[in-house]
């Protein structure tokens, strides 16, 4: 046998065995069975998801494979349709897809209705619902924290798409009052639009204000169980 051969002998064997003790790499644990989960987006290769929920199914046990693919607004209509043909399991979705993809999808859950965008398609048996999860997530976190804000105050700063979405779930699932602030930029609408929805499709009472009132953002806080902070401040480039 040859240097070659022997050197690709050794890459099968690698392949087929156990990448950190009592963990099988993606070669072995993929059957006949796996089903397959998306993110669709564009551009897209940059992302580690792949390897973060490949990793997380691997660990639970979970028969699923998670791949990217280069889908935009000109191409989802059919990577929809690719979707239900092939019964994926479902499929996560990104930029610049959130807010368009509902035309392909026969529900919405009633966070995604409000918010008007989908970052999640859950496909059973052909049926696909759009969901956002980014409040679901937070909520949820909140909860394995024994943080308990339902049915009290809190204040969040924020219109963008995630903090929208918190500011919806926490009112569906009882925030009983919600103090909203944002500075008068391109998201001041969204927040007004967000904070009419909150008042006519739930019992939580919400009231938006301008960030540039510092005063009465200590006011409001000083009168809240929480506070959270739903801008990019902190991320790069707004570090500190």
């Amino acid at each position: 046998m040859g240097i070659v051969e022997n050197i690709a002998k050794k890459r099968i064997i690698n392949i087929i065995t156990f990448k950190n003790e009592g963990d099988l790499i993606m070669a072995e644990r993929i059957t006949g069975h796996t089903e397959l989960i998306g993110l669709m987006a564009y551009p897209i290769r940059h992302s580690s998801s792949p390897a973060m929920q490949n990793e997380a199914f691997a660990k639970l046990g979970y028969d699923y494979a998670y791949l990217a693919f280069e889908v935009d607004n000109d191409t989802l209509e059919d990577a929809i349709k690719g979707l239900r043909a092939l019964k994926m399991r479902g499929s996560n979705v990104s930029m610049p897809n959130k807010t368009v993809v509902h035309k392909y999808l026969d529900e919405l859950s009633p966070v995604a209705k409000m918010c008007g965008a989908v970052n999640t398609i859950v496909n059973d048996n052909g049926h696909l619902t759009g969901h956002i999860t980014d409040g679901i997530g937070y909520m949820a976190a909140l909860k394995d924290n024994n943080i308990d804000v339902i049915g009290k105050k809190m204040t969040i700063v924020g219109a963008g798409g995630a903090a929208t979405a918190i500011e919806i779930q926490a009112a569906l699932d009882g925030v009983a009052e919600m103090s909203i602030f944002n500075i008068k930029d391109k998201f001041w609408a969204n927040a007004e639009e967000t904070v009419k929805k909150i008042n006519e499709n739930t019992n939580c009472k919400a009231t938006l204000y301008d960030l540039a009132d510092l005063d009465k953002l200590k006011e409001e806080i000083a009168d809240s169980y929480l506070f959270a902070n739903g801008t990019g401040m902190g991320m790069k480039p707004l570090e500190g």
